[in-house]
């Protein structure tokens, strides 16, 4: 039997997909709850602390603890100082144990010292609860390399804004969760405890669900549809064997690589502004506003519900964008982040200037601050699928190593600056100094930031550079994806009627 290339390339064949909901979108929805999760673990402390250090404004049965605004800024930034140190690894061990598996371990750890911190603040005070946050922050650091590495082997190109930005909005979610239902639970009979048994036991769920039906790429899952499989198959085009290949990585091409430090850039000013309106928002509430532990709970959560609401309403704008207009990934990717970053800057600088009597406008302004900063999801926070799919999981840790020491020098800024929570004035220096890196960060990205796929990206680019390349992408590789998405139709539904005998 021959194949007639002419008509091969005449004739665009569309390969089916599987079922409405696959075993990608399940991948999907199972890195949101992870996501959901761990955001649940990390960032209830913005809460807790208010509820451990105030027993009149939360359940008084139980105990209070007297610590300055400077332990409470270590309280909050030591999470990060565990956490930036496992991004590098992150990535290694992903890409040689699986995801699954790193996962799995991290997560249940993470579970394991939340539900274990009300015992041990008994008898360690602040000390031990740094200590505890640090080792969580180890824990989680390897988290999101694999959420990247595994997005990168499941999800193909024209779904990466829609599956990547949903399992991302996670943060949204769990935020969400850490915020509003946290006030509830230290206000309730479990009192500021009961705030570390809930996210314990969301993390706890997750492992059993994701132990089940998560698996590391389409071929070891038991799960997913012939066609689902070989549509995702012919959508990467990796060469015969991927996934059981080592592809090493390309590290003097990616040290000297222009987008990558632009992109590193772009997510440390992005997380620094991020970090400043997630870990402050609860003690501005407080401090400036003068809001109980309560409504501060849910007050905090409203920005975080519009922007969980907002991440899908810029999800469906970039969706729009991409079929009914020519713009590119990287105009995307640029326009998006921008909407991210610089309207969030100018509502930063403008609520520094409002008042306890201003509280309805501080929290409308707030609110719409968190909410467009969602468009960094669909900006720069998918970037390192784009600039290498077969590296996502050590690119990631390598961005994301550097890009969180933001987060770890933000609080302690704060900690410095704001000597009384109650002075406006105070707040005002710290919102101004997040617009202009927000304002600074995004400018560099829009002038150098890229998505196009870089070249050291070559499953065989190393050996290219030997003079050993394989031509992978060559007509040989055409011949081969013919051969899966001729396998994955029915021979009366195909379009191939150049073959002969």
């Amino acid at each position: 039997m021959t194949i007639n290339k002419k008509s091969i390339e005449a004739t665009p064949v569309k390969i089916k997909k599987g079922s409405i909901l696959g075993m990608r979108h399940v991948q999907s929805f199972l890195l949101f709850f992870n996501v959901t999760s761990i955001y649940c673990s990390r960032l209830n402390i913005g809460v807790a602390v208010v509820a451990m250090t105030n027993s009149a404004t939360a359940n008084p049965d139980f105990p209070e603890f007297e610590w300055s605004e400077k332990e409470i800024s270590y309280i909050i930034s030591s999470f990060f100082w565990g956490y930036v140190c496992t991004q590098f690894p992150g990535g290694y061990l992903c890409k040689k144990f699986g995801a699954k598996l790193v996962m799995s371990v991290a997560t249940c750890i993470s579970a394991l010292l939340s539900a274990a911190t009300p015992w041990s603040v008994g008898w360690g005070s602040w000390r031990i609860l740094c200590f505890i946050r640090i080792v969580q922050g180890l824990a989680q650091g390897v988290i999101f390399p694999c959420v990247y590495e595994h997005l990168a082997k499941w999800v193909p190109l024209k779904e990466r804004n829609r599956l990547g930005a949903f399992a991302l909005s996670g943060s949204d979610c769990g935020t969400i969760l850490a915020m509003a239902v946290s006030g509830i639970i230290a206000k309730g009979p479990w009192g500021w405890p009961g705030i570390y048994y809930v996210s314990a036991g969301i993390c706890f769920a997750w492992c059993v669900i994701w132990l089940i039906f998560g698996e590391n790429n389409p071929n070891d899952s038991k799960y997913i549809g012939s066609q689902e499989r070989s549509f995702i198959a012919a959508e990467m085009a990796h060469s015969e064997g991927y996934h059981k290949k080592n592809i090493p990585f390309p590290w003097k091409a990616v040290l000297t690589s222009t987008p990558f430090y632009v992109l590193i850039l772009a997510r440390s000013c992005q997380n620094w502004g991020l970090s400043t309106i997630h870990a402050q928002i609860p003690s501005y509430l407080s401090g400036v506003l003068n809001m109980d532990i309560k409504a501060n709970g849910l007050y905090s959560s409203l920005p975080f519900i519009a922007m969980w609401v907002m991440s899908y309403v810029y999800l469906s704008l970039a969706d729009i964008l991409q079929s009914k207009t020519s713009i590119s990934l990287t105009s995307l990717r640029r326009l998006f982040n921008s909407l991210g970053s610089w309207l969030p800057a100018l509502g930063l600088v403008i609520i520094g200037f409002l008042d306890e009597h201003q509280k309805i406008w501080a929290i409308v302004l707030m609110t719409l601050i968190v909410a467009l900063n969602s468009g960094n999801i669909i900006g720069s926070a998918l970037n390192m699928i784009d600039l290498a799919p077969n590296h996502a999981g050590i690119m990631m840790s390598l961005v994301n190593a550097v890009s969180n020491i933001t987060p770890f020098i933000s609080p302690l800024i704060v900690g410095v600056v704001v000597t009384d929570v109650t002075n406006r004035t105070l707040w005002q220096i710290v919102f101004i100094i997040a617009a202009a890196i927000f304002f600074f960060g995004n400018l560099l990205y829009i002038l150098l930031g890229t998505a196009e796929t870089q070249p050291w990206n070559a499953e065989d680019y190393l050996q290219e550079k030997c003079g050993k390349r394989s031509h992978i992408h060559g007509y040989d590789n055409n011949i081969e994806i013919l051969e899966i998405q001729v396998n994955s139709f029915d021979a009366k539904d195909s379009n191939f009627k150049s073959v002969k005998k």
